[in-house]
């Protein structure tokens, strides 16, 4: 079903925007070996180191632009049948209203490509995993409709920033083990994991990169570890605020284009860049579009790009020795700044996350007003603040 509105008027103020351990690595680095735990130390907060880009800004126009776009209901249901996800704002089956999400580690290497099933995801992340390899990244998926999952990934280990991030949305995350820093985040209340264990694919690639979550075996793992699939005590509530309609940024104070952005990623090369036909957000990596055999060959694609500028630190051991393989742990417990990109445009915004098992708001530089998204896909990436004035975009 189709409801096509086109409306012009005044902006009104900005855009407001159970416990499984895991296999460890000794410290030699390796990983899944060994069962220590160690603590992470915090007690330095970087936070922002002062850089902001400064985009060219635009005049305030008198008039911004606001749109129902396209709005379809899933195939064979109807209005009554479907309810506003929570993460996309998109009309979705009624029956996942209560359902949690996963999230699921994705390896990012050049190896691991193609990956498959990741267009499904409603919400991306990326962060760089360490500053060993070029600072690769990795992604970590958040999918609510996970009963129609064929094939997922491939999957690999998690580090702890990541473990806090899933446990803003209730999710369950899904991964293939990880240094043992990971334990004490994983033992935490907040904390639903599933680790290894899943579907093998050949594929012609080496051991590591075969592994990929297929809904048959998440459900039997789910269920086996005993955890519910319906949001429990810990789901502080939804995530993101969203625009009734499709808001464009022209009228906003310090607009800026936003069509192209080039992330610090050195390993990666990872890029967003505008489609004017679908306005959507195309991501690339290692100098190609980023597409999903699964899906046609589509490329991933997101209606909202979040860059938060966040301090950083490397896991230590318990004598306070750095970790040699160079494994980071962000500073999301924090507040700093931040891009939002929407529709071709950019503004500047402010993030904070007050405790652990708070939710990351964000918040219109501007005016203070909590950002309201437009409804789509979202990718947000931590960029380190040691890489933050790298970033550049037009």
């Amino acid at each position: 079903m189709k409801n096509k509105k086109l409306l012009t008027g005044l902006l009104i103020g900005a855009l407001a925007v159970s416990t499984l351990f895991v296999s460890g690595c000794n410290k030699n680095g390796s990983e899944n070996e060994g069962t220590s735990q160690t603590y992470i130390d915090l007690n330095v907060r970087p936070g922002d180191d002062g850089s902001e880009l400064q985009p060219t800004q635009t005049d305030v126009k008198p008039e911004a632009t606001v749109v129902d776009e396209d709005n379809e209901y899933p195939a064979g249901l109807s209005e009554a049948d479907c309810y506003r996800s929570e993460l996309t704002n998109m009309w979705i089956d009624k029956k996942l209203q209560n359902q949690r999400p996963i999230a699921v580690m994705v390896d990012n290497e050049l190896t691991a490509l193609d990956h498959y099933g990741v267009n499904q995801a409603d919400i991306v992340y990326e962060c760089m995993n360490s500053t060993a390899n070029g600072r690769v990244t990795r992604l970590m998926c958040i999918v609510k409709d996970w009963a129609k999952l064929e094939q997922f990934g491939s999957i690999r280990s998690t580090r702890p920033t990541n473990v806090i991030l899933a446990g803003e949305y209730n999710a369950i995350l899904v991964h293939d083990g990880g240094p043992f820093y990971i334990n004490t985040y994983l033992a935490k209340a907040y904390s639903n994991n599933l680790s290894g264990g899943f579907t093998r694919f050949k594929n012609g690639k080496s051991y590591e990169f075969t592994e990929y979550v297929t809904s048959d075996v998440l459900t039997q793992k789910i269920k086996a570890a005993g955890y519910t699939t319906e949001y429990n005590n810990n789901y502080a509530g939804a995530h993101f605020q969203f625009n009734d309609m499709t808001t464009e940024l022209d009228g906003h104070y310090g607009n800026a284009d936003g069509t192209d952005i080039y992330l610090p990623y050195p390993h990666n090369k990872s890029e967003l860049h505008y489609n004017e036909k679908t306005r959507e957000y195309e991501y690339k990596e290692y100098g190609k579009a980023h597409v999903d055999p699964l899906d046609g060959n589509k490329v991933l694609s997101f209606d909202n790009v979040i860059l938060q500028n966040t301090g950083w630190n490397l896991c230590k051991y318990n004598d306070g020795t750095p970790d040699p393989n160079g494994y980071m742990i962000y500073d999301v417990v924090n507040e700093g700044s931040g891009y939002y990109f929407t529709k071709g445009r950019c503004i500047g915004i402010r993030w904070k996350k007050t405790s652990e098992t708070a939710i990351t708001k964000y918040f219109d530089k501007e005016t203070g007003e909590e950002l309201k998204l437009n409804t789509g896909k979202t990718y947000i990436t931590l960029v380190p603040n040691d890489k933050w004035a790298e970033l550049k975009f037009n």
